[in-house]
């Protein structure tokens, strides 16, 4: 299996997921560069795929389509159909609402591709006003292993882990997380997000008392989601 990362605009990272045969683009703003990955190793695009609808996540579908013909998957199908396979690779598509309602990401062996429901450090806005929905899609996230690769739809990193200092200044885990930091390749793995993304860290003991220490409702663990919520 073969993850190849491409960054587009100011922050947006797109994907293709292939083996030796086929390959899976998903969220393909890269389109050009896409297009030729895709055809300097020889491998049949199967199909295009979006962590949602968010037009700086579909921009791209339309000239790479131009370039190589595949068929798009609708976001409904994707949510029916809870696993693709792409050439030998079984890929779950798990829906985690919040950032939109139609929101979903993509589950490979060791690694998931968060859209903008997880970044390197921080999560997406709520767009959908739905903060319960959004608490249990990061509760699903943070039950994969530790060891899964995050593989989120833009590079926050920097800002991220700013704000994380101005959160908790003597976190000693931000330094290290910034040192292995590498924008060519943005990734994290989820024990690394644990010890550093505010928005995760919201049963730590650390965090914890930082929110009673503002005064935040600290008693159920939706509370201090959401308190940590409101904390940016």
């Amino acid at each position: 299996m073969h993850i190849r990362q491409f960054r587009y605009g100011s922050d947006n990272l797109a994907y293709v997921v292939h083996d030796e045969t086929e390959a899976l683009a998903i969220d393909p703003g890269a389109s050009r560069a896409i297009a030729d990955h895709i055809a300097d190793r020889g491998l049949k695009l199967r199909a295009i795929a979006h962590t949602h609808e968010h037009p700086d996540h579909t921009c791209g579908t339309a000239d790479l389509l131009r370039l190589i013909p595949a068929p798009v998957i609708p976001s409904e199908e994707l949510l029916r159909e809870p696993v693709l396979r792409i050439g030998a690779i079984d890929i779950r598509v798990l829906a985690t609402p919040g950032h939109t309602t139609d929101s979903r990401c993509f589950h490979l062996p060791g690694h998931i591709l968060t859209g903008d429901t997880l970044f390197n450090g921080t999560v997406g806005n709520c767009f959908s006003g739905d903060i319960e929905a959004f608490y249990r899609s990061v509760l699903r996230l943070m039950s994969l292993d530790g060891g899964t690769i995050v593989l989120a739809g833009h590079d926050y990193v920097t800002y991220s882990m700013a704000f994380a200092r101005i959160v908790e200044p003597d976190n000693p885990h931000i330094e290290g997380y910034l040192k292995r930091y590498d924008p060519g390749f943005v990734r994290s793995t989820l024990s690394e997000e644990l010890q550093v993304n505010p928005y995760l860290r919201f049963n730590a003991p650390e965090m914890i008392a930082v929110l009673k220490q503002k005064g935040l409702p600290v008693d159920t663990e939706f509370e201090r989601w959401t308190a940590v919520m409101n904390l940016g």
